[in-house]
């Protein structure tokens, strides 16, 4: 499928001029946990996990946040929500700062921006029937109520490709992609403009995954949709964004158009990343990139660029300085490497 459809999954038309107003922006996000850890003695730790963050979406586009795990991108995705709060930074949703809405505004905010979850299996409450869960926002935002409420929840579950009797159902009589397909019903009671999907196929079978993509494309096209998509998996981003950005040790450190950061990242670790992706055939990859030394942990990261002392090409000034953002075209990159008055290796 990722092949195949590909020429169908051209940018929708995405205004990237320099004067273009984003519908998301996020300035400096910056989200720190404190944990207890060791024994016998024990020792309290700030948990760095997301440190600093920057990033825009237009209207109608979507931006692959990608990295391994444990390197803060759903941590950054539920922060610019509030889902969790975030220590520092800023999120603007048209200009309106999210960060700092309470009450009815927070609540206004919210509309225009929802969450598909990881887990479909843990994102429905298994006490609910479909046709409350979905509802039940509907009735909150005052959007609909009564039988009004539930031909709208009847004609999103179609709109999903559910039948309407799933309203009267539970979580538990639906397997795992329906039950995202009702995550995804639920996300658009609302009408919002901004979807966050967080590593929303990861727990689905591939043949499921890619019918949930192929939805989530349509209803991009259909409503005109922004997309967040929080990904491990290079060749889903490839195939549904037209933007990426990779995160390392809870910060950025390349992000551009998906085309070219896929095919030619400038980041050594944006490479590695790269070339350790699956493909179609083992034989076209060749070896295997090697990195030496084990991840820092988000707690103690290392002093200067946070890869160093994992990256082939580190420079001196790798281990003392982190590096400034320099900017690339459409994009931009973290390195030593690419900054101003190095020469791009």
């Amino acid at each position: 499928m990722m092949a195949t459809d590909r020429e169908a999954a051209q940018p929708r038309n995405v205004n990237r001029s320099p004067e273009y107003a984003p519908l998301l922006q996020v300035e400096g996000l910056r989200k720190h946990f404190t944990v207890t850890r060791g024994f016998p003695k024990r020792e309290t730790v700030t948990v760095r996990a997301v440190d600093g963050v920057s990033f825009s979406i237009a209207p109608g586009e979507a931006l692959g946040l990608v990295g391994e795990s444990g390197c803060g991108k759903s941590t950054a995705a539920r922060a610019l929500l509030r889902l969790i709060e975030p220590d520092a930074g800023r999120v603007l949703y048209r200009g309106q700062d999210v960060t700092a809405a309470r009450g009815g505004d927070l609540r206004a905010l919210r509309q225009r921006m929802q969450i598909v979850f990881q887990d479909p299996y843990s994102s429905l409450d298994p006490r609910q029937t479909i046709g409350s869960a979905l509802i039940e926002p509907l009735r909150l935002h005052g959007i609909a109520r009564g039988p009004a409420a539930r031909d709208r929840a009847a004609a999103l579950l179609e709109e999903v490709g559910l039948p309407p009797s799933a309203l009267d159902r539970f979580p538990h009589e639906f397997s795992g992609g329906q039950r995202q397909r009702i995550g995804i019903a639920r996300a658009l009671t609302v009408e919002p403009e901004l979807i966050v999907a967080d590593e929303p196929v990861s727990a689905l079978d591939v043949s499921v995954q890619a019918q949930v993509l192929l939805l989530l494309r349509d209803l991009q096209r259909r409503r005109g949709l922004s997309f967040l998509f929080v990904s491990h998996d290079l060749s889903v981003v490839r195939w549904f964004c037209d933007r990426v950005a990779v995160m390392y040790l809870g910060r950025i450190i390349e992000e551009g158009p998906v085309d070219r950061v896929l095919r030619d990242p400038l980041h050594p670790y944006a490479r590695v990343l790269r070339d350790a992706s699956p493909v179609p055939d083992p034989a076209l990859r060749g070896a295997l990139p090697r990195l030496t030394g084990e991840l820092p942990s988000a707690a103690s990261p290392p002093r200067g660029c946070h890869f160093h002392p994992r990256c082939p090409r580190a420079l001196p000034v790798c281990a003392t300085a982190y590096p400034g953002w320099t900017a690339t075209g459409q994009g931009g990159v973290a390195c030593h490497l690419h900054g101003p008055g190095t020469p791009a290796a």
